[in-house]
């Protein structure tokens, strides 16, 4: 399983990296801002169907989320 506060860390530099802010970034999941905020602050964690968005847009950045993702998860970690 992966740890609450890896994905918090995930999200924000995921976020940073695309220039959105949390409310920018809670509009292309399809969440609140309060809800982006609790993940990174790792008060929650994404749902089932927000993993798949965030991984979808790590995707779309090519090298760069490859990297990010590395850096905070093994690949069996994620079922990849």
């Amino acid at each position: 399983m992966v740890e609450q506060p890896l994905i918090g860390k995930l999200v924000r530099e995921l976020r940073q990296e695309m220039g959105l802010t949390q409310e920018k970034f809670a509009a292309k999941i399809g969440v609140t801002f309060p809800t982006i905020n609790r993940w990174e602050n790792g008060r929650a964690k994404p749902s089932p169907l927000a993993m798949e968005k965030i991984m979808a847009m790590l995707h779309t950045l090519g090298d760069r989320g490859k990297a990010l993702l590395s850096k905070y998860f093994a690949e069996k970690e994620l079922g990849l």
